[in-house]
């Protein structure tokens, strides 16, 4: 009896054992599971990539509109110093004509006085034949010019008052006329260093806005490329993640087959156990025992945290006048007479004189009337102190195309801030190169 219960369970228990061996396929899903590991790995490369070319987009984005934001201010610069070059082209030719038709009237007059010269001679020569008087006629034939022959005829008292009248208002005329040829050649020379400062000055633009031109040029450039990397990698990553999801379908289809398999062997070998008892009870003519086991998964929940910590930075900020106008480098055009209102003062539009003003201002400091300040009335704003003994916020000066015609702020380190035409605010060299041979040694300390 024992031994026919033992073959029963041997035989029980080896249909069991055939039924729920382990799948031969078994070695795929791990294969596929693999497959599935490599690619998420090849995804986060592609995504931390995908990344990296956003960030630099950005950064890129950020570089060009500030440098579109300089191309804008450097065309309204631009344009206001042509505007001011015509209107300086048109004055000098309107005084080049003021001062043809004065030369004309003074050639004329002259024409006019040397014939009276001729009649007043004339009559000295009367007078000295008809015995006239010697003071007179010795005044009027000793002169050594036709200027000094009216001075003299002016200075005699026995001069008749006919001639005295002629003389005078001849005289009156000819001063006259010399005061305002000095007044219009003076003028002139002006606008003709105006001129040549605002021809250089349109020529330096006109780099300067190639130059900017070319960089955004290069950075557009560069923008297109970095946008043509990250479609790639987007592209990258959509069929790595196509991959992996028809990876993750497969498995989860695998797993469904294999449990599915498993679930039928299970019920088979109770079917096939339930019948072998049944037949060896009836052989054995005995009560059969059945076994039946069980089996219990638990599964504990898995907590994670992250914790987040902001952070701040403060922005630095200017303080004192020899950093305050750092905001505007890079970020500014030189207008010639700039700078003078708040319109051209929000838009970075200076002058070398508006720019000491404005920085002065913004610590306290007011500088005159903003809108007559020049280099003449900043050079007469403070006390005048040797070169030697310069220090950091005192004015400096230098000899453009005129005596003190830039200004700047000293910052130390022999540099200096300040609008020069070719740049913008810009801080520059003073202790070698153009500035060096530029800066004439005055310096005024606020």
């Amino acid at each position: 009896m024992k031994k026919k219960m033992l073959l029963l369970n041997t035989t029980v228990l080896l249909g069991l054992g055939g039924v729920l061996s382990t799948p031969t396929y078994a070695s795929t899903i791990q294969d596929m599971e693999s497959q599935k590991s490599q690619i998420q790995n090849q995804r986060q490369d592609v995504q931390s990539n995908i990344k990296a070319a956003s960030d630099e987009l950005t950064r890129l984005q950020a570089e060009q509109d500030q440098m579109k934001a300089q191309l804008e201010r450097l065309t309204i610069a631009e344009e206001e110093n042509n505007k001011k070059a015509q209107k300086t082209e048109a004055d000098i030719k309107e005084t080049s004509k003021q001062v043809e038709q004065l030369e004309k009237e003074i050639k004329l007059l002259q024409e006019k006085l040397e014939k009276r010269n001729d009649i007043l001679k004339d009559r000295a020569r009367s007078l000295q034949e008809s015995g006239g008087n010697v003071e007179y006629l010795q005044v009027l034939l000793g002169s050594s010019s036709f200027g000094d022959f009216v001075d003299r005829a002016l200075a005699v008292s026995t001069i008749v008052d006919a001639d005295r009248g002629i003389l005078k208002e001849t005289k009156n005329m000819q001063d006259e006329l010399k005061t305002k040829q000095a007044d219009v050649k003076s003028k002139l020379a002006s606008l003709e260093d105006m001129k040549a400062e605002l021809d250089e000055m349109t020529v330096q633009l006109a780099a300067q806005k190639k130059q900017k031109d070319a960089l955004a040029k290069e950075l557009k450039d560069k923008e297109a490329k970095n946008e043509e990397l990250k479609a790639s990698l987007q592209a990258k990553d959509s069929s790595l993640a196509n991959e992996q999801s028809t990876l993750e379908q497969n498995i989860k289809d695998q797993k469904a087959a294999e449990e599915a398999a498993r679930k039928a062997a299970e019920q088979a070998a109770k079917e096939a156990a339930k019948k072998a008892v049944e037949q060896a009870q009836k052989a054995a003519a005995a009560p059969a025992e059945k076994a039946d086991s069980s089996s219990a998964k638990a599964e504990a929940p898995k907590a994670s945290s992250n914790d987040v910590a902001p952070t701040s930075a403060p922005a630095p900020k200017a303080s004192n006048v020899v950093t305050v106008g750092n905001r505007w480098i890079g970020n500014s055009a030189y207008v010639f007479g700039g700078g003078r209102s708040q319109s051209d003062i929000s838009h970075g539009l200076f002058d070398c004189s508006s720019f000491v003003h404005w920085a002065y201002s913004q610590v306290g400091v007011n500088l005159g009337p903003l809108g007559s300040v020049s280099t003449e009335t900043l050079k007469h704003a403070g006390t005048q102190v040797s070169s030697s003994q310069m220090q950091p916020g005192d004015l400096v000066f230098f000899d453009t195309y005129k005596k003190d015609g830039h200004v700047g702020i000293y910052v130390g380190g022999g540099k200096f801030i300040g609008a020069q035409s070719s740049t913008g605010v810009a801080i520059a060299n003073m202790s070698s190169g153009y500035w060096k041979q530029k800066f004439n040694g005055r310096v005024v300390r606020i």
